[in-house]
């Protein structure tokens, strides 16, 4: 494991890793090791965890491997129709990917210099038996709340169990640094993902028809803006834009954020509660206000 990929072998494992599998260049599936060959990790029904019911979904197919039919896997059974916080073996985890490691207390300047979001953070983790305790009482029923691949995934999952801490801005994303990599770089990758219905609003887009050639569309736009790959002549621009996306990711990183307490396991449940109740309050006001 190096600085420009987190590999690492099963014989490295150990309970309380927060471990992830690329599922595309684009997202990582992230869960809990607990030992054992096992893996607590959060997720959505099979095939829809973007949740908008358009072609998205069809693009990015996530986290459930399809052990279902006339394969189902002999130790977890099919998995698919599973959503929520689930017990897998590591196989199924992996779905066929790559084993990485998700690394802990890095400093601000290795933090930018990895390539990609959802592989690291400045955070410090708890002892592992710590880690274990929480990932194993979200597991007992008390759960992690609603999956929205914006506000509340895998990762933030992930770090919760790893971490305790969670984030209470009502105008941020969550801890996944996957997803606050996109938020840094501007917003039109995020924007271009809520539009389709991705996120709090999930639900209310699976009417929306959405067109590969709109996706693809906006996808393009959502990269360009991202890295700064912008018209030949104009490197200083693509400089200062690059420059602020870096800022932007230290400035989302849980490790840094103020927006983060630390909250009990045991008090997760009520407390999400009653962060729900006040999003779709928010939710609903600016409903009103736009009619």
């Amino acid at each position: 494991m190096g600085l420009f990929s987190n590999k690492i072998s099963r014989d490295e494992l150990k309970a309380g890793d927060h471990i992830y599998s690329w599922r595309s260049y684009i997202y990582s599936h992230h869960g809990i090791y607990v030992g054992d060959g096992k893996v607590i990790h959060f997720t959505r029904r099979g095939g829809l965890e973007i949740g908008t019911g358009t072609y998205l979904d069809k693009i990015i197919q996530f986290s459930v491997p399809r052990h279902g039919g006339d394969n189902p896997c002999p130790n977890c059974g099919d998995q698919s129709i599973l959503d929520g916080v689930i017990s897998s073996c590591l196989d199924c985890f992996l779905a066929g990917g790559s084993l990485y490691l998700f690394q802990y207390d890095v400093s601000k300047a290795i933090l930018v210099a990895k390539q990609r979001g959802g592989t690291c953070t400045t955070a410090t983790s708890d002892p592992p038996e710590e880690v274990v305790h929480r990932a194993r009482y979200l597991l007992s029923g008390n759960g992690f709340g609603e999956y929205h691949l914006l506000d509340n995934n895998c990762e933030d999952f992930a770090i919760y169990c790893k971490t305790g801490l969670l984030v209470f801005s009502v105008t941020k994303s969550g801890s996944s640094s996957q997803v606050n990599s996109v938020c840094a770089a501007g917003g039109l990758a995020s924007l271009t993902l809520r539009f389709l219905g991705v996120g709090r609003a999930a639900g209310q887009a699976a009417s929306l028809a959405v067109s590969p050639a709109m996706v693809v569309s906006a996808a393009t736009r959502a990269v360009t803006t991202t890295f700064g790959l912008v018209t030949t002549g104009f490197a200083a621009m693509a400089v200062a834009e690059y420059s602020k996306y870096c800022i932007g990711r230290v400035a989302y990183d849980v490790g840094v954020r103020k927006d983060v307490r630390k909250v009990p396991v045991e008090e997760l449940a009520a407390l999400l509660a009653v962060l729900e109740g006040s999003l779709d309050n928010l939710d609903n006001t600016n409903s009103d206000k736009n009619k």
